[in-house]
């Protein structure tokens, strides 16, 4: 198979892989509802700047992305058709410019087994099949560092680098760690001093140049904060100052270095990388020896992406603040880094022998989940029954892992190690579109919220108005018919002395509480409350007036 002809195969594998299952799911929890949510009430309001959640600011996270679906959602009409849009054509393009910049850096060989990598790597395909920031925030850091590349490395290119430096401000204005692709310039900085070979003969004399660059990437940031400052000073809300605070201090400096969420140990990110980056992962015991030996050559091309790969891994490390997709723009400089010793790599019987173990492994374990649950002899099993308030159905996800499983383990005995590759491409295949195909439209109607709103709806019919206490994104984003809330923020106890005034004010209303609401505020039991169901791990109940016992403290 000539080159051209596996390039077009990695790419079709690829887009079956992020694309198979979409459509057939609404946003899930934890993250999904919560973006979707603030996006749609930018086009309902018309007001881009600030973005909400109900009727609260919400300044965890600047707005790009929000325009993005948004922008996805005008297109498409759809919004159960547009939200994974964004994260598939990121996945996409992350792998594009990892082939094209290892092909240019290298050969188109080394391009294609760097695509390879990336795509093969279970934290890619679990991630990229979400709605969340972190799958575009590694396009724009990939753009930005391939810019760099082509600059530093391919150069002199001053364009390349100027639209390096604008991508990088761009991030920031999705998320604010879009600058990390700009801190690739230290080892380039140092490496200039020494003899390094791969570098570009980029001359003196060119401090405005380089000037430009930071030009280019602040003015890029102010195309979205110079027009919110102004509106956040001018017009006088103390909301939209408080906004102002909260996104520029709390959401930046004091979330990493005080996080108060997502606390792991230092050790956090080496277990993330030796579990979700199998099987490339496997290939570490093997590679080190490659980069030392491109260490000894002062090879750039290797070393100026794997140090910035190690920039970014130190930097999240040093927050105590972590979650397993904070790193995963450093992957494909991994994979770059490690693509001019693939094919060697794969020669090698006993990295070929890991791979068909890995496969043979996932299989085994697959197989093994799903027989156990099938048989009642798993208490996993029960309690995630249990807990998603699933029924039959569930038997549909056990027997999914099950011939997953043995698929797997049929591929491992078809293709044995001096051939793992059939084996371990069929097996991911298999493994993400059981995901999409079966996974996404067997646990959506109780990862979201739709299916629940919906009964809601028809329980207190078309023109009754449902009060949302101690509710969540989903609620509010698949509510059907007109619903009143609270606040998100607003402590449990305060959202339902606010829903006890507002229900005695006109009759027919409804509240739609948890059954963890406190007994001596809610009577769930006495009659005058209707269960509706459950989703996202929680039960949800209708309660009238009567069943809102006062005085609530």
């Amino acid at each position: 198979m000539n080159e051209r002809r596996q390039t077009l195969w990695l790419f079709l594998i690829a887009f079956w892989v992020l694309a198979v299952g979409y459509g057939l799911r609404d946003p899930w929890p934890a993250d999904e509802p919560r973006f979707v949510l603030v996006a749609k009430q930018m086009i309902d309001s018309g007001d881009w700047w600030f973005p909400h959640r109900g009727q609260e600011l919400y300044a965890d996270k600047p707005p790009l992305f929000f325009w993005l679906l948004a922008l996805c959602r005008t297109l498409i009409g759809s919004w159960r058709w547009s939200f994974l849009l964004p994260s598939l054509l990121a996945g996409l393009g992350t792998l594009w410019l990892t082939f094209d910049l290892g092909r240019r850096l290298w050969n188109p060989r080394a391009g294609w087994w760097a695509s390879v990598a990336v795509l093969s790597t279970l934290q890619f395909g679990y991630v990229f099949k979400h709605a969340q920031i972190d799958p575009v925030l590694v396009l724009f850091t990939t753009l930005s560092f391939y810019g760099l590349c082509r600059h530093l490395l391919l150069g002199p290119h001053w364009r390349w680098f100027w639209g390096a430096c604008i991508v990088a401000g761009l991030g920031v204005v999705l998320k604010g760690v879009g600058f990390l692709p700009l801190l690739a310039l230290v080892p380039f900085a140092w490496m200039q001093r020494r003899p390094w070979q791969g570098l570009a003969d980029l001359g003196k004399g060119n401090a405005w140049r380089w000037s430009l660059g930071a030009l280019a990437f602040f003015g890029a940031i102010a195309l979205w904060f110079v027009p919110m400052l102004v509106a956040a000073l001018a017009g006088g809300d103390p909301e939209h100052r408080a906004y102002l605070d909260d996104i520029l201090f709390k959401q930046t400096a004091t979330r990493y270095t005080e996080a108060w969420q997502h606390r792991q140990p230092i050790w956090y990110f080496a277990e993330i990388i030796a579990l979700f980056w199998l099987p490339l992962s496997l290939a570490f015991p093997w590679l080190w020896r490659d980069w030392r030996a491109a260490w000894r050559d002062r090879d750039a091309r290797v070393w100026l992406p794997l140090a910035w790969a190690l920039i970014v891994l130190a930097f999240f490390t040093a927050s105590p603040g972590k979650r397993d997709m904070y790193i995963l723009p450093a992957l494909p400089a991994f994979a770059l880094a490690a693509a001019p010793f693939a094919e060697a790599l794969w020669s090698r019987p006993r990295f070929r022998l890991a791979l068909w173990g890995f496969a043979l492994l996932l299989g085994l374990l697959l197989a093994g989940i799903g027989a156990a649950a099938l048989t009642g002899h798993a208490r996993f099993a029960t309690r995630l029954v249990q807990a998603r308030g699933l029924g039959d159905e569930a038997r549909g996800l056990w027997w999914l892992l099950v011939v997953v499983g043995a698929f797997s383990l049929a591929c491992a005995a078809t293709w044995r190690w001096p051939r793992p590759g059939p084996a371990l491409v069929l097996t991911l295949v298999a493994l993400w579109t059981g995901y999409g195909l079966v996974v996404h439209p067997l646990l959506d109607p109780t990862s979201s919220a739709r299916a629940l709103m919906e009964r809601a709806r028809t329980l207190v019919g078309p023109t009754a108005t449902i009060g949302l206490i101690d509710w969540k994104e989903q609620n509010l984003l698949q509510a059907v018919g007109p619903t009143a809330e609270f606040g998100f923020s607003a402590p449990r106890d305060l959202q339902l002395q606010r829903g006890a005034t507002w229900l005695r004010a006109a009759p027919g209303r409804r509240l739609l509480v948890q059954d963890r609401n406190e007994p001596e505020c809610v009577q769930l039991d006495a009659g005058h409350a209707v269960r509706v169901g459950m989703a996202n791990r929680r039960d949800w109940w209708l309660a009238d007036g009567r069943a809102i016992v006062e005085p609530c403290r």
